[in-house]
């Protein structure tokens, strides 16, 4: 189990690609590469133009989300080649430019979700008929502190920030965003033919879960039958990847 963080409306990127860098032979060297992270940059969500507050659909509540379609580019964040997750970004709303506003809202959302907002970066492999097993996850993140932002340098993190632990990844693993309580982590309104995403529950579809449908414990399964189209989950993650010993080399 991961470390536990605190941030929010941001993300983590860590230097653990460092140390995952240092281990490979000099001989070879590994490829970084970024899952997740199609044509269009992560940002903040924000509400679209004339939406009121209580309409919003930004938040992202009590389950596991799985970018499904990216700018067109379909299973995004599906691993290509095995190697280490090093670091993770979130983009993540201010929710109001209004303060007491903001204020308002967090007391709303921490009251109705069971706490205050926070979120995982979960490995899965998939399974048949659309499940998912848990494969490892990183510790939980606590947002407050750093709504409105998308931090992916390690420098901009705060230095109470512990380091987050590489999580090792196969191909054909995916990674997905776990939400324990709520996460202002989405925008919508997007055209429906360039983005999907998949949520961890078959039911009731159309509201928010009206119990805890994340998935976090290592080795759960579950279906992933709730499906949204033209709407983005705002994350990424960068990876490195394992360097493969040549079939012929000098001993």
């Amino acid at each position: 189990m991961l470390k536990r963080l605190s941030m929010s409306h941001a993300l983590i990127c860590l230097p653990a690609a460092l140390l995952a860098t240092a281990l490979v032979p000099a001989a070879a060297s590994a490829a970084v590469v970024q899952v997740g992270q199609t044509k269009t940059p992560l940002t903040a969500p924000a509400c679209p133009k004339g939406t009121s507050t209580s309409s919003c659909k930004i938040v992202l509540e009590r389950t596991t989300a799985i970018q499904t379609k990216s700018d067109g580019a379909s299973s995004p964040t599906v691993i290509k080649q095995s190697g280490w997750i090093v670091a993770f970004t979130v983009g993540l709303s201010h929710l109001s430019s209004n303060a007491k506003t903001v204020h308002n809202l967090l007391h709303g959302l921490d009251t109705a979700y069971g706490g205050v907002p926070m979120l995982a970066l979960t490995v899965l492999e998939p399974g048949a008929k659309n499940t998912y097993t848990v494969q490892s996850q990183s510790g939980n993140y606590h947002l407050i502190p750093f709504l409105g932002q998308v931090l992916t340098e390690p420098l901009s993190l705060p230095p109470t920030f512990s380091a987050f632990t590489a999580l090792p990844v196969k191909r054909g693993d995916v990674l997905a965003l776990t939400v324990p309580t709520w996460a202002p982590i989405l925008t919508y309104n997007l055209s429906t033919s360039q983005f999907a995403y998949s949520q961890s529950r078959t039911r009731d579809c159309g509201s928010a879960a009206a119990t805890q449908t994340a998935q976090t414990k290592v080795g759960s399964s579950t279906a992933y039958g709730c499906a949204y189209t033209g709407t983005r989950v705002q994350y990424s993650a960068t990876e490195v990847t394992n360097v493969p010993y040549p079939k012929h080399y000098d001993h």
